[in-house]
Formats: structure tokens, sequence, C-alpha cells
């Protein structure tokens, strides 16, 4: 049998959401018998936090009214799963849960063995993206310009990088890395994708420069950005890139939520000042539930001569790094030059350091 094992940040394994037993201990031989490695939820509050990230997703049908009474958000590549006689109606809770196959036992164990052996680590190519998410613990924290800065350093060290703009009233990321005026959809192109998204023909449909791609909201009237379409576009950029930044707002909505619980790593950028760390302490009680990894980047300067580590013990959070002031960078922003694009200064020596951490690539070799 696969083992039951918590998610590695490197690899993400299908999720067996069941407390049957028996079904269990079917979907366990199953997946054993397509060579895949899973994870095992008892109920929904168990697999709220791998939910999203997981490639594929088996509900037992004992668990079908708990999801939906969860609300757990919409997914591409869920399953239904249940024994003969003991399913019917599945296509009504199906729907309702927005389950896109439903598995009867014991008719469907090929077809289950299968879907297996396509997450199996032999089949999985070259790997799944790393993705980092970044948000702000007050207005104006940097957190865009830290994304934008990771997205270009990992560009540079030639990793096929998505930068996602998750925040729509962040006045779009294009503008951060000086992309306004380069053809590509922006996000309102793409509100309705709700199902699986090819990862070829997304990249070639948005704005991108070398291994970099962007999908930004615009400056448009302001739309709902639906959650199934943020959380078939993560899947698609899983699939199709080496690494994904995500700009998440400090007010999280579903979209943010999924980006949230799809990250491998969040950064939290928080001032180094007395009221930005009290608006901070409000941001990481909504964020960290949906983090596996959530660490604070202290920016500077500090007024008062709040230290760093003080700001991180304050919140609760390790410190990954700090950032100096550099007013270069902001001169810079406003003639439309990408944050890091040069590979010199402070916030370029972190995001070298931290893609270099993700990636296992040297800190030089991220520049």
């Amino acid at each position: 049998m696969p083992p039951r094992t918590s998610l590695p940040p490197h690899r993400r394994l299908p999720l067996l959401v069941t407390s049957d037993d028996d079904l269990l201990d079917d979907l366990l031989r199953l997946a054993a018998a397509g060579g895949a490695e899973v994870e095992v939820a008892a109920d929904p509050a168990a697999a709220r936090s791998r939910w999203t990230p997981a490639p594929l997703v088996l509900v037992g049908d004992d668990q079908a009214q708990a999801c939906l009474r969860a609300r757990l958000p919409r997914r591409p590549r869920m399953v239904l799963v249940g024994r003969s006689g003991q399913l019917d109606p599945g296509w009504e809770i199906a729907e309702l849960i927005g389950a896109e196959h439903v598995a009867v036992l014991p008719a469907a164990e090929p077809w289950l063995v299968d879907r297996f052996a396509e997450c199996a680590p032999d089949r999985a190519g070259d790997g799944v993206a790393r993705v980092v998410a970044v948000l702000g613990g007050r207005g104006g924290a940097g957190a865009s310009i830290l994304a934008g800065g990771l997205a270009v350093t990992a560009a540079r060290a030639r990793l096929r990088t998505l930068l996602v703009d998750v925040d729509p009233l962040g006045g779009g990321l294009d503008l951060v890395l000086g992309w306004e005026q380069l053809e590509g959809l922006r996000w309102p192109a793409l509100t309705d994708a709700d199902g699986r998204v090819d990862p070829p023909a997304l990249v070639r449909a948005l704005p991108s420069r070398g291994d970099l791609v962007v999908l930004s909201w615009d400056r448009g009237d302001l739309l709902a950005l639906p959650a199934p379409a943020m959380a078939a576009t993560l899947e698609a950029a899983r699939r199709g890139r080496d690494f994904v930044v995500a700009d998440v707002p400090r007010h999280l909505d579903d979209p943010a939520v999924l980006a949230l619980q799809a990250a491998d790593q969040a950064f939290l950028v928080v001032p180094a000042e007395l009221r930005a760390t009290a608006a901070a302490a409000r941001v990481v009680a909504a964020a960290a539930p949906h983090c596996a990894q959530l660490s604070v980047v202290v920016r500077g300067p500090a007024p008062g001569r709040l230290k760093a580590v003080e700001v991180a013990r304050s919140l609760g959070l390790p410190l990954a790094g700090t950032l100096r002031p550099e007013p270069g960078l902001c001169r810079g922003l406003e003639r439309g030059e990408a944050p890091a694009a040069d590979g010199r200064g402070p916030l370029a020596a972190l995001c070298q350091r931290i893609v270099g951490e993700l990636t296992g690539l040297p800190a030089s070799g991220a520049a």
C-alpha cells in the first residue's frame, strides 16, 4: 500500500477524502497499482488546506454531503467515488460539489488506476512548479514589488515563471513590470475558465518576455474573479511552469484563499513600523490558516528603530529577510523598469536567496 504521508514541499499528492475504512483500503490498493503515493483526509476540515494543491481529489460518498456543507471551493480533477448500490443518485450530489466524474466501484477500478498513474512520479514530467505567495501587512507595504522581483529573478535564472495578479484592486501587476503596453490576455478574458486549462495555450495567450509570463488585472471595469477560474489557472501553472509567484491581497476572497492554499511558501511584507506591525497581526490571523509556511519580510526604514526580529517575534512568524531602503527602485518603477531586473541591490539579493532556497539553485545562479 502507498504510505499515508504529509505533503512534501516539492511534490503534490492525490488527496483521498473519506472516513470509510473499507473504501479507503480499496483506494489505497488502486493508488498502489497506479504507482502513486497519496494523502488521506478523514473529513473536509482535514482536507481544506490540501484541497486546491492536490493534482487529483477523490471524495468518498460518505463525505460528499459534508464537503457540500463545508463549501469547499470548486476545483478541476475532482472525483466522487463509492460502491455500486451505495452511490445513487451519484450525479446529483456530484454536480452540487463540483465533481467532474463519478467512479462506481468495482467497475471504475481500471479507470481510477489510470488516474493515479497520471500522478505517479515517473509520469510527472519535470516535476511540479514551486508556488510562492506574497501579501502585504498593510497597504503600500511593498508586496507587489517583492512579488515582481521574485518573478523577474526566477526568470533570469532560466526558470519558466508565471507571475499571477490575485488583487483586483492593485492597479495591475503589468504596471509593476512596465509591461502595460504588451499584448496578451488579462484576467477579465479568463474569468469563464472553470475546468482544465492547457498550460501551453495559457502561456501563449498572456503577456510574456523570455521565460517570464504575467497574468494581470487591467484598468477596466472591476469584475469578480470566480474561484474556479483561479483554481484552473493555478493547476495549469503547476503543470506548465517551474516557478509561480502570486501577489495576494490583504482582504482574502475565495481566489486569494486558493492562491495561499496552493503556495509552498508565503511571505508577508511588513514595514518596520509599530502601526504596520499591528495591522499585519490582523492579516496573519486571516492568512495563517491557509498557509503551510508563512514568513515575514521586514522593510525599512525604521523610524522608531524597531528591529526586524522584534517585528517577526510580535507576529509569531519566522523572519525570512529584511529590505533596506532603495530610493532608486521607486524611481525605476516609475520609468517602467521591472524590480530586481539588473540583479543588484537589497531587493535583488533577497530575491536571489529566496529563489535559490526554494529551487535548490545557488543564490548566485538565481541572478
